[in-house]
């Protein structure tokens, strides 16, 4: 009898869950792994909504519309063909999200509602109220568990993934994986692995509006294995989020689509009660600076014009790193029905009432544009890896897939809002019908792999966690993070300066050092949460290290990466005609010749080694340069 093909599923998130399904459904056995109860997963966090185009408001929306937005908002960076795939299937995968049980907000007439997001003028972002990443989650969990009850899926809750196992001729053919409770290691035999890990936001600490679990260790890890990042020079800080000194929480880009307004008091002396301050003595800096999109301007531009703001002009609210996002003015029964979800993380964790009193905000680190390189396909002629038209979600390991935000395919230099919980969507399918496209191409049977590459893959991950469990050394893995944390959000951040981003990579490889003199202070060999964290933490340094070392590569601004050195700045009261508009539209066009590349970073022996792949422009050539005024 013939032994039936399996897949490995890193990760139990859409990305993940859709991976699983897909494969699963082609006919073959899953494996899937989890840090927790899937139904936990980030996803979850997700608030506004899922972008597709319906047009149920009668503002002649298109999919082609969609997709230049994408792209525009991008800065252009993304290859082109999976972007125009993942706008053009967007409605018909909402559609299956409905059939899978998800309740999308509707208008009092019944049809699909839709509300405004930013970088868009016409209403595009399906939600189910203002916690539709949750609902789209337990919609496909829904359909991933009855996979499970047929024995199709075999779900690894509470396991963390260590390490791929590559045989002799470098494919990847399992991984090990420890279970987070005994601190068991064990190995586990796969045709092919997706890694559907997450973000990295925890490399700016408690910086970052993600989960404490969003560390991007597994994909650090491939990384370590050979596997490429692409773009992590690219993280999206969100403007909108609550401060706190555990973390920071994401208000969601909804509270501006609905009407949600930004500002500040004009006199930085205004101590006032912000409803004390008259409209005539608010400042509301994104309607000024950018009527055409007022409030709804991308994430990149709303977060340096509140850095301005603050850094610049010295108008943070109370002289301190913060501004007013006010929904007063707005009806409070409608935004207590849209924004329900977002108001009550509000009153919870800040003690007012958004419905009464402004929300105090500031840019945090939010989301990954960057993550792992994938599209290659076999040459064959040289039987090697080129990048691929197929758009298949590999890896440039063979066997290897990513898919979510741990990959980098379709958000170039800045992601649009609600693109989130759709690029996790349609990747994890597209992922999951390539994995298993791959096996039924396989001609090697599984069983031939010698078990030795597991055995000696087993015994370097429990060397590692010895060695941890019995350092004695002089450092605290939480005070490593935070160091970690303030190091990225200063020298990292939202404003990027060469000299500083040298001083940060000086300043990371000491803290790789220091993360190899930890002391855990406990040597349980039961749920040691410190030897989980301390693994994780080391990955961390080491991602910070990629990014920092991409974002000092590339001497240019573009989309979430700013360096003022470098900036192109349209001329004020001009527009295109304008003999100073076409000399700056000039000067974008000889910066792209030098910097519309992909960046690759690959590990080397000292550090991240970096190169570029030519970006895919087949779609639409970038003619005009990005203008949101």
């Amino acid at each position: 009898m013939k032994r039936p093909r399996k897949v490995i599923v890193i990760g139990g998130g859409l990305g993940g869950l859709w991976s699983a399904l897909r494969v699963a459904e082609a006919g073959f056995q899953v494996d899937l792994f989890s840090l927790f109860e899937v139904k936990r997963s980030h996803s979850a966090c997700a608030q506004g909504g899922i972008n597709a185009c319906f047009d149920t408001k009668g503002e002649r929306d298109s999919i082609w519309q969609h997709i230049v937005d994408t792209l525009k908002g991008g800065a252009y960076l993304a290859n082109q063909p999976p972007v125009k795939s993942m706008c053009e299937e967007a409605p018909g995968l909402i559609q299956t999200f409905e059939r899978m049980g998800v309740t999308f907000s509707r208008t009092a007439e019944g049809v699909m509602d839709l509300r405004l997001f930013g970088g868009v003028k016409n209403r595009r972002t399906v939600f189910a109220g203002a916690s539709t990443g949750q609902q789209l989650l337990y919609g496909v969990d829904q359909e991933v568990r009855r996979q499970e009850s047929l024995g199709r899926i075999q779900k690894y809750e509470w396991w963390e993934f260590l390490s791929l196992v590559l045989d002799g001729r470098d494919t990847c053919k399992g991984v090990t994986a420890m279970n987070l409770r005994t601190l068991e290691v064990k190995s586990f035999r796969a045709d092919a692995v997706i890694l559907a890990t997450g973000g990295m936001g925890q490399t700016y600490g408690h910086r970052s509006t993600n989960s404490t679990n969003s560390t991007g260790a597994a994909a650090c890890r491939a990384y370590r294995q050979g596997a490429w990042f692409a773009n992590t020079e690219f993280f999206q800080f969100h403007p909108t989020a609550m401060l706190g000194d555990d973390k920071t929480r994401l208000m969601s880009e909804a509270a501006r689509g609905e009407g949600g307004r930004i500002w500040v008091p004009q006199d930085p002396e205004d101590r006032r009660r912000p409803n004390d301050i008259p409209e005539q003595a608010r400042f509301y800096f994104l309607e000024e600076w950018f009527p055409s999109y007022g409030n709804t301007v991308p994430r990149d531009v709303a977060s340096r014009a509140i850095w301005r703001v603050v850094h610049e002009m010295g108008l943070g609210v109370d002289g301190e790193d913060k501004v007013y996002l006010d929904l007063t003015h707005l009806n409070p029964g409608f935004i207590e029905q849209r924004l329900h979800a977002i108001l009550d993380i509000y009153r919870k964790f800040h003690g007012s009432d958004p419905v009464h009193e402004p929300m105090e905000i500031y840019p945090s680190a939010h989301y990954a544009m960057g993550g792992l390189w994938v599209d290659f396909e076999k040459d064959e002629q040289t039987g090697g890896l080129k990048f691929g038209s197929q758009r298949n979600h590999a890896t440039n390991i063979p066997g290897l897939y990513a898919c979510g935000e741990c990959d980098y395919g379709y958000h170039g230099a800045n992601r649009l809002g609600a693109n989130s919980l759709l690029s996790a969507s349609f990747s994890g399918r597209v992922a999951g019908e390539s994995a298993a496209t791959y096996l039924l191409g396989l001609q090697d049977d599984l069983l031939s792999v010698p078990e030795q590459y597991y055995e000696s893959e087993i015994s370097r991950q429990q060397e590692i966690n010895r060695s941890l469990t019995e350092s004695h050394g002089t450092e605290n893995p939480y005070s490593l993070q935070r160091a970690l944390g303030n190091l990225m959000s200063s020298q990292v951040g939202v404003v990027r300066d060469n000299d500083k981003l040298r001083q940060a990579l000086e300043s990371l490889k000491e803290l790789e050092q220091r993360s190899m003199n930890i002391n855990l202070q406990e040597t349980s060999n039961w749920s040691n949460q410190g030897l989980v964290f301390s693994r994780q933490l080391q990955e961390m340094i080491r991602l910070g290290q990629v990014i920092t070392a991409s974002a000092l590569a590339r001497d240019e601004c573009r989309g979430a990466h700013y360096k003022p050195a470098f900036d192109l700045t349209i001329p004020e009261n001009t527009y295109p005609g304008d003999p100073a508009y076409e000399a700056y539209r000039q000067a974008w066009k000889r910066q792209n010749e030098d910097w519309l590349k992909t960046t690759i970073a690959s590990a080397g022996k000292d550090g991240p080694t970096i190169t570029y792949q030519p970006v895919d422009l087949s779609v639409l050539p970038p003619e005009e340069p990005r203008d949101y005024r």
